[in-house]
């Protein structure tokens, strides 16, 4: 069944309790129901697991059953707040340290329990419990989980929205598509700089890098997995029947959707347990993540907590993750676009010099990810495409004589609006071989209104044009070539060869080898003047950051 408007009111409700109750994190909010989402779900789960080895004649226990040690015996004083009678009641009354796992049902307890009782059991009993279940499992989504909602009556509305959403009976696309309106609603950057990134964007920018069954694709910044789950969404699509395809609303446009028919089992059992990756420093997107896969049919699939650039990771740990020991396939990222990392801490794999700018450290480390000849799609602030410092020159020098740079796709600045203003690009390049030419594409409209919400859609959008010029990118040399040097070039896009790369200190700004008539270049947009100065403004601050460091580590 389609997100209906009642699931996205009940979920806008949840919001409004959680902030009127004094919550007003958004953040903590989602993390929040990310995990009770989990506890409803994971009963369907567990008696389908159940079902299908019944079927199979094949042994499976249930995770519900046993007995289980209360972590806080005292919550037996619960009692008095419990429906008189019930299961709940019973166990609780008689004060014993262990009850039976039974107990733990989302069908249990959360018709049971209400008052003190309810957010006493939750948070002492309910998140232990689960959080044992997760650390045994595949991934590690529930480590470090508490209970952020102490307020009763707040906890027992939540929980009576989430009860009524029927998550149980609705599909993975249904489930991931309400869970993306609870992150839609994350309206703050983090401390680290990491930001939603616009779905239609992440969407333009996996049918660009195309991935395939068979390959392995990693995000080293994941935040909330957007990546991730729409190259899933990619590749099930390209193997999906005519019939199988679905027209749905997401965001106030149209987007096709396949149930990926035709892939074959063992094709299904790649996608599920051994081709994607992710790791994000926050704890908090770990989960976020994870659950967002998890809803989308995606359950093992590791989300490590880890800090990339400060933490390195031997042979041996890789193959006890089962990462790839080649390197990856594809990478895509939208890492963080602000913050350092002190010098001594970074690993010696993704030095540049003496910098500690996390946007290059970032890109080295990307870049390092790959296998030879695997692919990336990362977002990257203008500055990094024609910054002066020494490790920016020597990080794009490196691109394009030691790597092959296919193409840089310039965003118009509001873009990651209401995040952020900075203006940004797509950059796309293969690991080895060498740059011959780089392919610029310029974004006047992406499809959604360029305000302060950047949520409104609007029918002028350069991205489907400009994808198929990508794909096609080789005719479009071809057709560079043939042009007439003299003559205007009107359209989105044009090619910089790497001489003339050499020659600009590898500078890779879109802007920078675009052909202009002298009346284009008078009527240059107040829009791309601003976007302009703005980069330029980030990258003179950071720059004026670094001059400062330099300056404290070597004294007065």
């Amino acid at each position: 069944m389609p997100l209906t408007a009642d699931m996205r009111r009940s979920i806008d409700q949840i919001r409004d309790y959680l902030f009127g109750g004094g919550y007003p994190d958004p953040m903590s909010n989602a993390e929040q129901l990310s995990f009770l989402f989990f506890f409803y779900l994971f009963e369907s789960i567990d008696d389908e697991n159940q079902q299908r080895a019944a079927m199979l004649n094949q042994p499976c226990t249930s995770l519900f059953s046993g007995d289980w040690t209360l972590r806080n015996p005292a919550t037996s004083v619960m009692a008095s707040s419990v429906r008189e009678g019930s299961l709940t009641a019973t166990v609780l009354q008689t004060g014993t340290p262990t009850v039976p796992r039974s107990l733990f049902r989302w069908s249990v307890w959360a018709a049971d329990l209400s008052g003190d009782a309810l957010v006493h059991f939750v948070r002492d009993e309910v998140f232990p419990f689960f959080t044992e279940i997760g650390e045994a499992g595949a991934h590690n989504f529930m480590r470090g989980a508490r209970l952020g909602i102490s307020e009763p009556t707040v906890l027992a509305q939540v929980i009576s929205l989430v009860d009524g959403l029927g998550l149980d009976q609705a599909d993975s696309d249904t489930k991931g598509d309400l869970f993306e309106h609870v992150l839609r609603q994350i309206k703050q950057a983090g401390e680290l700089g990491q930001f939603r990134t616009p779905r239609h964007i992440i969407r333009s920018i996996v049918e660009m890098i195309d991935p395939q069954v068979g390959e392995t694709l990693y995000d080293p910044a994941a935040g909330t997995a957007g990546f991730l789950v729409a190259a899933y969404n990619h590749i099930r699509l390209a193997h999906s029947s005519p019939e199988a395809i679905v027209e749905t609303e997401v965001e106030g446009k149209l987007q096709r959707r396949g149930l990926g028919d035709r892939l074959q089992p063992d094709a299904l059992r790649a996608l599920q347990g051994t081709t994607f990756f992710g790791n994000d420093v926050d704890p908090k997107m770990v989960r976020l993540a994870t659950m967002n896969l998890a809803l989308r049919g995606l359950p093992n699939v590791r989300i490590l907590q880890r800090n990339v650039l400060t933490t390195a990771i031997d042979e041996e740990r890789r193959a006890e993750l089962g990462l790839p020991a080649e390197g990856f396939h594809v990478v895509l990222a939208n890492p963080p676009f602000s913050g350092r990392v002190d010098k001594d801490r970074i690993v010696e794999e993704v030095r540049i010099g003496t910098t500690s700018s996390t946007e290059l450290l970032f890109l080295k480390y990307m870049l390092d990810s790959l296998r030879p000849d695997g692919r990336a799609a990362v977002i990257v602030p203008e500055g990094v495409l024609f910054g002066s410092t020494a490790a920016h020159k020597t990080l794009r020098r490196q691109l394009v004589e030691d790597n092959r740079v296919d193409a840089v796709l310039s965003l118009p600045g509001g873009v990651f609006q209401p995040y952020s203003g900075v203006k940004t690009s797509v950059l796309f390049f293969r690991k080895g071989s060498r740059t011959r030419h780089v392919l610029f594409l310029h974004t006047d409209d992406d499809g959604y209104e360029l305000d302060a919400n950047h949520d409104t859609p609007i029918a002028a959008d350069d991205l489907p044009h400009l994808s198929n010029v990508y794909a096609r990118r080789e005719e479009a040399w071809t057709r560079w070539e043939a042009r007439e040097p003299a003559a205007e070039w009107d359209e989105k896009w044009w090619f910089a060869d790497a001489a003339a790369l050499g020659d600009n200190d590898y500078n890779l700004s879109a802007g920078r080898y675009r052909p202009m008539s002298e009346a284009q270049a008078e009527h240059q947009s107040p829009r791309e003047l601003l976007d302009e100065l703005s980069a330029l403004e980030d990258e003179i601050a950071k720059e004026l950051e670094t001059l400062r460091i330099a300056m404290q580590e070597f004294g007065p």
